[in-house]
């Protein structure tokens, strides 16, 4: 009998309980889930409209370092000794040198001699460094050529042949570097003549000045 009547109050209660209080309870749980969705939405969206903003920012520095560089070099471009692609000076080096040969010829040295003081004053006013880099095409030393261990050789030496140029004409040594890449990074097929022609080149890259900051070791 005492059973029959805790059963009764029991569905009494569960009949108390208004449905609108479950329901609440459940709506409350999916306006926390949906409020943290949008949260982490807004987040990304942030973080991304950040990440877009630094990245026209920097197309906008390098936009502004390129014209600057071409505005520097309006003569020799106007002249079409050299060509400017991607903030690189290109010189063909035919312009600069014989075949298989480090030695400079005389148009080479006036194409640099146009060149120096220009870039110079580039380099002063943006604190930065001239990397001078050699290539050549993929055939082996032959014949005279042997002078060269190899391609590696040939580029590098004629990558300071230019640096040592530069230097001559005015530019700082302190502005200067020499970088030596050999048949690596060509930019034409090595199939042909004319490809292998635009594979032997000099190019010259503006960079930032390395930092000569010091830190300070502790002692003991």
């Amino acid at each position: 009998m005492r059973d029959d009547i805790d059963e009764a109050d029991g569905a009494s209660v569960a009949q108390t309980v208004p449905v609108w209080a479950v329901f609440g309870d459940l709506m409350a749980g999916m306006v926390g889930a949906f409020v943290l969705i949008l949260v982490y939405a807004i987040g990304m969206q942030l973080d991304l409209a950040s990440k877009l903003e630094a990245e026209v920012q920097q197309r906008q520095v390098e936009a502004k370092r390129r014209q600057a560089l071409e505005e520097a070099l309006a003569g020799p471009l106007a002249a079409g000794r050299v060509t400017i692609a991607n903030g690189r000076i290109g010189i063909s080096g035919s312009v600069l040198f014989a075949f298989n040969s480090a030695d400079l010829q005389p148009e080479g040295r006036q194409v640099l001699k146009s060149l120096a003081a220009p870039l110079a004053r580039y380099l002063r006013e943006r604190n930065e460094i001239l990397m001078v880099s050699g290539f050549t095409d993929d055939r082996q030393m032959r014949g005279n050529a042997r002078l060269f261990a190899d391609n590696w050789e040939l580029s590098a030496q004629r990558a300071l042949t230019v640096t040592r140029a530069l230097i001559e004409e005015g530019m700082p040594a302190s502005s200067v570097f020499a970088a030596a890449f050999g048949s690596e990074q060509a930019v034409a097929s090595n199939a042909d003549a004319e490809g292998r022609a635009k594979n032997r080149r000099v190019e010259m890259a503006p960079t930032p000045k390395p930092s000569n900051d010091i830190v300070a070791k502790p002692r003991g």
